[in-house]
């Protein structure tokens, strides 16, 4: 009787404990109730057990923990939480839905998340933004402006005022991956830098990773900007936009079934041109863009997305000069929910870069361009709540344009010409796990594999020694050398084939839930090069593909960081330290001929690049009185070794600045709800002046004075720059009670009227016929003003 009760007992207990560890799996998506746009990075919790999980970039998300009865925590910074008891006994698929906190104008704004989570998440050197925070910055010309937003953390500088393009951690602005919606975009600036590519009004999510990059990223070895436009409004027709100074925006969105599909069109146009004639100028710039987007939701487990973006630039120099540049970027998506645990996406790619040029007084144009078709497949696999795997193939075939250049009325004395087309493919295979060890370690470690294929074109120059570059030992100069014949290809031939391995690793050791440190290793590879031999990009540099004279850049980045939430996550701390070589980073001989080359192997040399410092912010995250302090110590250098004992190499060989080292790097941003009707928020910026060079001494040629510059490299520097902005937003209380909502924004740039320099050049005064130099700056003081709306 006593072995029955006591087997009995046993069978109860061992029951009790195989019932006890079983688990099941939540899992859903989570949108705002006000439009069904679905949400990203929205926190999931379970504080009883310290678990959590955060929705991807499709507002998915899936957590697996044994059956219990849970209190669930859902939260996101702008919408009121969701908190609520769950009984947790089978797998369960619910979809949640987000009521804002307020109805106000402004986007929700979507900081870098502060919750306790994230002191544990291994991702690190990471910031986001929205487009709520970014029409908050006080910009240039009262435009809200992605580019010029990101500039203010820490890492991330410009290549000075009115500069197209942005350095991260010393690195170059073509090391830089740029998406929206997945797409690559080439060129991310209009007229030249005033203002970027990017409508904050059709912006919902912002990502920089400046380190610790994920394996499904890949090409650029500095920074990859991920940006994703909404979605559109499944449940009523909405309109937002806003007029300023010199443009205007405008977007609608709404459903084209409603809960199930929905449209989003928007469009920007600058119209300062149109004032010109006014004043007796026929010069004219002005830029505009299209964004557009379409979804569906054809069940539970498929949805189909369609975006796209147009843009172009336009300047006239009194009917003799035309230029015309701008990017084409298409996407379609598909979402597939394979079960509660597995999530894919797969999606068809299309980017294209185009620029053009007519010289009417000379009788040609030009046109040039880079296009690609991009084939992703990606997956997310939801194993346990401790460890979550994402893994995909990226295949990329790129067509490049140097150049073709025709004449374009019939007494022009150019011959038509065209420089040889070059074809490549990328092929990328990767995985990236996040592991939870324990309560305090967390790991994400993964790898890419990338291959690179340089595929046949039209000719292709050879070389004695396979050397297009040659050294004169008693001139000490370089130049290029002359082809020993030529090879033709054909298309499906393969010129040269690269194939390299990118280990990423990131871990998380949390002391508590409001302290820990963090460290990643980054290797990556990039095979595509952009020809320019000035300090920021310009629309008429060529991008070109690595090949049998052209190797690719790779990169070790290491870094370091200490993370620390403070007084109940009002305050957050984040400081890193950060060190990353590059090999194989091209440097231009001296004289250096990039515009129209056919051999453009004859100007360049491979060298070596480094960079290494200090990166600091310090954010107030709650209140009426929110910002950030930035401040980032920082070195950028590169070199060029001769390749013999002979050789003396670029600059003799030694370490000189990159023209995007600035050691100091310090800003500050801050916004102040003074009531429910005015808002203030201001900028200062600090930054060390950029390098350059000045000459030397001078000589007299033809009763000219022309200076000589025959020092090292970079060896000098512009005057250190800073600036303040400020701004005010005007809301009407009177918005509440209707459905018409606007806002006026005051703005001032550059409040105490600082002449920053932009460069400064030499050249020989008209009258005193000495050599002198002469400081250009590009912005005084500028006012300005801009009304929003939205209905």
């Amino acid at each position: 009787m006593n072995k029955l009760i006591t087997t009995s007992i046993f069978l109860i207990l061992f029951n009790n404990l195989l019932h006890s560890q079983e688990k099941y799996t939540l899992s859903g998506t989570i949108s705002e109730q006000s439009s069904n746009e679905t949400l990203i990075g929205v926190n999931v919790l379970f504080p009883e057990v310290s678990k959590g999980v955060v929705t991807n970039e499709y507002g998915f998300y899936s957590i697996t923990l044994p059956e219990g009865i849970y209190q669930l925590q859902i939260s996101y910074l702008g919408f009121q939480d969701i908190i609520q008891t769950l009984n947790l006994s089978k797998d369960q698929k619910i979809d949640f839905q987000l009521e804002e906190t307020s109805e106000m104008l402004d986007e929700v704004v979507i900081t870098e998340d502060v919750e306790r989570i994230n002191i544990k998440n291994p991702q690190m050197s990471l910031n986001k933004l929205s487009a709520g925070t970014i029409k908050q910055i006080p910009v240039v010309l009262g435009e809200a402006d992605v580019i010029k937003s990101i500039l203010l953390l820490p890492g991330v500088t410009s290549g000075g005022e009115g500069a197209s393009g942005f350095n991260v951690r010393g690195g170059a602005a073509d090391q830089n991956l740029i998406l929206l919606d997945e797409a690559t975009i080439f060129n991310s600036s209009h007229l030249f830098g005033f203002f970027s590519v990017f409508n904050p009004d059709a912006i919902k999510d912002l990502k920089l990773y400046k380190g610790g990059i994920p394996a499904k990223y890949g090409g650029r070895v500095s920074s990859v900007l991920d940006i994703y436009q909404k979605e559109g409004n499944s449940k009523k027709f909405h309109i937002n936009g806003g007029v300023g100074l010199v443009a205007s925006r405008i977007l609608a969105e709404g459903p084209i079934v409603k809960d199930k599909g929905a449209f989003l069109v928007g469009g920007r146009s600058s119209y300062a041109h149109l004032f010109l004639p006014l004043f007796d100028i026929d010069n004219s710039a002005y830029f505009y863009d299209l964004n557009t987007k379409l979804n569906y939701k054809i069940n539970e487990n498929n949805n189909i997305y369609l975006s796209g973006y147009f843009g172009r630039d336009v300047f006239n120099l009194n009917d003799s000069f035309k230029n015309v540049y701008g990017n084409s970027v298409l996407n379609l998506r598909w979402n597939h929910l394979f079960s509660d645990k597995l999530f894919s996406n797969l999606s068809l790619i299309y980017s294209d870069y185009f620029y053009g040029l007519e010289l009417d007084f000379v009788g040609f144009e030009w046109n040039s361009g880079i296009r690609n078709f991009n084939l992703k497949y990606d997956f997310k696999h939801y194993i346990s709540d401790g460890f979550q795997l994402t893994y995909g193939i990226n295949d990329i075939y790129y067509h490049f344009n140097p150049g073709e250049i025709k004449p374009n009325r019939d007494d022009s004395g150019i011959t038509e010409e065209k420089l040889i087309d070059k074809y490549a493919n990328e092929l990328g295979i990767y995985f990236d796990a996040e592991h939870k060890i324990s309560n305090q370690l967390t790991l994400q470690y993964g790898v890419r594999l990338s291959n690179f294929i340089r595929l046949g074109q039209d000719e292709l120059n050879s070389y004695e020694n396979d050397n297009p570059v040659i050294f004169d030992a008693q001139t000490h100069n370089y130049s290029g050398a002359e082809p020993i014949g030529i090879t033709t290809y054909k298309r499906s031939d393969q010129i040269k084939t690269f194939t390299n391995l990118e280990p990423r690793v990131a871990l998380s050791l949390a002391f508590n839930d409001e302290t820990s440190i963090k460290a990643s290793y980054n290797r990556m590879t990039q095979y595509l090069h952009l020809l320019s031999n000035t300090n920021a990009p310009t629309p008429l540099d060529v991008w070109t593909p690595s090949g049998k004279y052209v190797k690719p850049q790779k990169l070790n980045q290491y870094a370091v960081g200490f993370f620390k939430s403070l007084q109940n996550d009002s305050y957050s701390l984040e400081t890193e330290v950060f060190y990353k070589d590059i090999k194989n980073r091209i440097d231009y001989i001296d004289g250096a001929d990039l515009i129209a080359n056919d051999a453009i192997e004859q100007e360049i040399l491979n060298g070596e690049a480094r960079a290494y410092g200090l990166e600091l912010l310090l954010r107030k995250n709650t209140g009426k009185f929110k910002g950030w302090f930035a401040y980032t110590l920082s070195k950028s250098e590169q070199r060029t070794p001769g390749r013999t004992p002979v050789e003396t190499g670029i600059n003799n060989g030694a370490w000189y600045n990159t023209p995007y080292d600035k050691t100091h790097d310090i800003s500050i941003n801050s916004s102040y709800e003074y009531n429910d009707k005015w808002k203030f928020a201001a900028n200062f910026l600090f930054q060390t002046g950029q390098p350059t060079n000045y000459p030397s001494g001078q000589f007299v040629y033809q009763d000219l004075i022309v200076p000589i510059y025959d020092g090292q490299r970079n060896s000098e520097r512009l005057p250190s720059y800073n600036r303040l902005d400020i701004s005010a937003t005007l809301t009407p209380r009177k918005n509440k009670n209707r459905r018409w909502q606007g806002e006026w924004v005051f703005s001032v740039y550059n409040v105490y009227n600082r002449r920053n320099a932009a460069s400064i050049n030499f050249s020989q005064n008209e009258d005193t016929r000495r050599n002198e130099a002469v400081q250009t700056s590009i912005f005084g003081i500028v006012p300005a003003v801009t009304y929003n709306f939205k209905f």
